[in-house]
């Protein structure tokens, strides 16, 4: 298949798989599209938003509606590594045996990922990072595709332990639930109190979203956009000659260069899921918000004059 047949299926797939996941998940629009994009860029997301707006749910349904294999973690202050990654026992032979961990999984849910301390922490970053992890000496592959989508509840922080920056920089997306609207809010209500069930139906393989994935990595951007990216990640610095008033006044560090590379990943599928075979300028603005947030760090003044991330983000633009 020539690759703009198979960015024309991925469409038609993608607008299916929507509508299987608003079989559950009512509203989310935004927060499901970003989800997806992050997975088939092959990114990992941040879940950033307060408890009971379905944040589970609604990576348990993405998980079934990509047809892939599911584990939650719940990340708690006693969670050792080990309680996520396997241990070696000794079975009826006397011989060592590895028995896996919840994290030998295609989507794993790190929930409240702030509440466990940093050395279980890093034990999640190699899975990330290098799609293996090493448990007494052995290293384990893990299979693909491999996604971590965490949450982090923001406005409860007392006894959590937050993520240092570098960690923050790995996931691809930290993507804002908010509130639902009314009327979803009433639909959500309607759906989830009578004794109807859903059945959400696998529509891809693994197989399928990795050649997806590369489908992604091959399509081609103009040099004007990889330039545009690159520049905006380099107004966000503030010791920078291109960094705005804004930045210089109100940011401590700006992003990386591992920033650049996914906006330009996030991009290209943001171009594809809309059936263009490149990616141009609004492509990039439209994945910026999520993809520099997190990677933006505001100083004390910025906190007591109430400038936000996004107004940082936008100022860029």
């Amino acid at each position: 298949m020539s690759d703009v047949a198979a960015v024309e299926q991925l469409v038609a797939k993608y607008k299916t798989l929507k509508t299987e996941i608003a079989k559950v998940i009512v509203g989310q629009d935004d927060v499901v599209n970003q989800i997806l994009i992050s997975i088939f860029s092959g990114g990992h997301s941040l879940l950033i938003g307060v408890p009971g707006l379905a944040k589970t749910l609604m990576v348990n349904t993405i998980a079934q509606a990509l047809g892939l294999d599911f584990k939650r973690i719940q990340f708690t202050p006693d969670l050792m590594p080990s309680d996520i990654l396997g241990s070696e026992i000794l079975d009826e032979s006397r011989n060592f045996k590895f028995i896996k961990g919840p994290i030998f999984a295609n989507i794993i849910l790190a929930d409240e990922i702030n509440r466990t301390p940093p050395k279980t922490q890093a034990a999640l970053l190699e899975a990330m990072q290098e799609r293996a992890v090493t448990v007494a000496g052995h290293h384990y592959k893990l299979s693909l595709p491999y996604f971590v989508l965490a949450t982090q509840n923001p406005i409860e922080q007392e006894g959590t332990y937050p993520l240092p920056e570098a960690q923050l920089d790995r996931f691809m997306f930290a993507i804002n639930l908010d509130y639902p609207s009314f009327q979803e809010e009433v639909d959500v209500v309607k759906s989830t109190t009578t004794d109807k069930t859903v059945r959400v139906n696998p529509l891809f393989t693994a197989q399928e979203i990795i050649d997806f994935q590369n489908l992604i990595r091959r399509i081609p951007v103009a040099d004007n956009v990889i330039e545009y990216a690159v520049t905006m990640v380099g107004k966000s610095r503030p010791k920078a000659d291109s960094a705005s008033d804004i930045v210089r006044d109100y940011v401590d560090w700006g992003a990386g260069p591992r920033a650049s590379q996914n906006l330009i990943l996030a991009a290209k599928t943001h171009a594809a899921i809309n059936g263009k075979f490149s990616p141009d300028i609004e492509d990039v603005q439209a994945v910026a918000n999520s993809i520099l947030r997190h990677r933006i760090i505001k100083n004390y003044k910025a906190e007591a004059d109430g400038i936000t991330e996004e107004q940082i983000v936008k100022s860029l633009f």
